[in-house]
């Protein structure tokens, strides 16, 4: 199992699951980048890690890390009301007791974390830094992190400095304790913190060194000394522990099952699902995207709310004549009776988005009204595919978003994000390159978002004929500016051949009219 690789787009799945439930934030967004530090932000909702391979040890090893430190980081979310830098000594300092904090909290909610947070402790005493590796008074901050999380000091440092940092570490355990039983939250925090200033004999705005995860080169720990370095880390936190058994932290069975479920969906996923054999259609493979700018969740929300009657497979409505009266609708002049109406969503439906340069200006918000739809569809449980094309290095590309068998999903979000907005509108020509997809897939409503007139009209129509003659229905939204740009762009479309045409000139205005389409009965 441990020779098979995790794939990043399996770890964002999990992991935007794990945030989100233990967060308690339906909302937060994960994302996965090379940079310099673990990030939070409270008020985008959204959190940012190392890839795995910024972690030492197995895979199994640094999924366990990943893992923990997107819990702590979850918990910062759920418990915290700010985080500041930790560039300077003030937010170092601040974070680190927060951290202890938001730990104790989140221990008593998620009872089953004690291992892994001890697991964690281990390879977190590795990636320190030595202190006297460290200089000025960026070491006596170091030391009181290492003192007051891990019990301990790497390397070595001045009595006298040792002394305040002994002092601060007593101020820090008596405030984490007090802020416990009076559920004082990070903002009582803080003026602890500067009361550890001041015990330190520091600057507030001292620059802080980031302690990424490292360990120096050729320096390796074996299996044996890893194992004394948890009982000694089980032993320092036996009394808010309890008991812990070294052997079974070195094994986390419990994690290791869950490991295992997505070496086996990332096998499968290299397999089937996100493949095309299909020469010209590309999958999208970047990680690091930011998929944030793209999430309006006001819009979704309000989607979703309107068609919460589709989900649960009946409408409410007024009639004529019925069991049951509403007096208010007959005072009103309405219909008095009301009635449930079963909704049955069988349409499938195949999208294709329009990426070319012309809507380069409104990319994000085009982006935006995409995902709304996408993801109310995939709240709907409708069976939908979705294909963008643009231009990359001067070759017309198609791109897969999100196949049919697969949900919709952080990592379909992500691949959205990354097409640019680029080229002309060549309809014909990617209309040829996913004929063979449409061919065995068959599905309903072949939907195209636009917003100019193709390439090559005449192209159009004859291709339009051979989707016809497969029995789906062709459908275009013309997307302009205005209301009369958009009413021309839908007509222009029309003359094209497709069966129906519509206009829109507001983009959020697109989730709405593509949803009406879908048949019901």
């Amino acid at each position: 199992m441990h020779s098979l690789q995790l794939r990043n787009d399996t770890l964002l799945e999990i992991g935007t699951f794990l945030v989100r439930r233990w967060s308690g934030r339906e909302e937060v967004t994960l994302s996965i980048k090379d940079q310099k530090e673990i990030q939070t932000k409270l008020r985008e909702n959204k959190v940012i890690m190392f890839p795995l391979d910024k972690y030492h040890g197995t895979d199994f090893q640094k999924y366990r890390q990943f893992r923990t430190a997107l819990w702590y980081e979850s918990m910062r979310i759920r418990y915290s009301n700010k985080i500041l830098s930790n560039d300077h000594a003030f937010g170092f300092i601040l974070n680190t007791l927060d951290t202890r904090r938001i730990e104790t909290v989140g221990r008593n909610y998620w009872q089953g974390m004690d291992e892994e947070i001890i697991f964690n402790y281990g390879f977190s005493w590795l990636y320190r830094p030595l202190l006297n590796s460290l200089y000025g008074h960026s070491r006596i901050v170091e030391g009181f992190a290492q003192y007051f999380l891990l019990g301990d000091i790497k390397g070595e440092i001045q009595p006298s400095a040792f002394e305040k940092i002994q002092k601060a570490v007593g101020i820090a355990n008596e405030a984490i304790k007090e802020a416990i039983e009076n559920n004082h939250g990070t903002d009582w925090l803080e003026k602890k913190a500067s009361e550890i200033i001041r015990v330190l004999e520091i600057d507030p705005l001292l620059t802080i060194p980031i302690s990424l995860p490292k360990i120096a080169s050729g320096i390796a720990m074996s299996e044996q000394d890893f194992m004394k370095t948890l009982s000694k880390f089980s032993k320092y936190r036996e009394n808010d522990f309890g008991e812990l058994d070294s052997v079974k932290i070195m094994g986390g069975k419990q994690v290791f099952d869950e490991f295992k479920v997505l070496l086996e969906e990332a096998k499968r996923s290299e397999n089937k699902g996100l493949i095309t054999e299909v020469v010209g259609i590309s999958i999208p493979t970047l990680t690091n995207v930011d998929e944030t700018k793209i999430y309006d969740m006001d819009l979704i929300n309000n989607l979703k709310a309107k068609f919460k009657e589709w989900k649960s497979g009946w409408k409410e409505q007024h009639v004529i004549a019925g069991d049951e009266f509403d007096q208010e609708t007959y005072m009103e002049g309405h219909k008095p009776f009301i009635t449930d109406k079963k909704i049955a969503i069988k349409t499938r439906m195949f999208i294709l988005l329009d990426h070319s340069s012309s809507i380069a200006e409104e990319e994000t918000q085009y982006k935006k009204a995409t995902l709304a739809l996408c993801e109310v569809l995939d709240f709907l449980k409708v069976k939908f595919s979705v294909y963008a094309f643009n231009t990359e290095q001067k070759q017309v590309t198609c791109w897969l978003i999100k196949p049919e068998n697969l949900p919709w999903n952080n990592s379909a979000t992500k691949r959205l994000a990354q097409i640019k907005a680029n080229g002309s509108t060549p309809l014909a020509e990617v209309y040829n390159l996913l004929l063979p997809t449409l061919r065995s897939k068959k599905p309903d409503i072949f939907l195209t978002l636009t917003d100019g007139e193709p390439s090559d009209p005449d192209a159009v129509r004859s291709v339009m004929m051979d989707f016809k003659l497969l029995g789906v229905k062709m459908v275009a939204i013309g997307v302009g500016p205005n209301t009369g740009g958009a009413i021309t762009i839908a007509n222009n479309l029309r003359r094209l051949g497709y069966e129906r045409t519509l206009a829109v000139s507001r983009l959020n205005d697109i989730p709405k009219r593509v949803l009406n389409l879908l048949g019901t009965d």
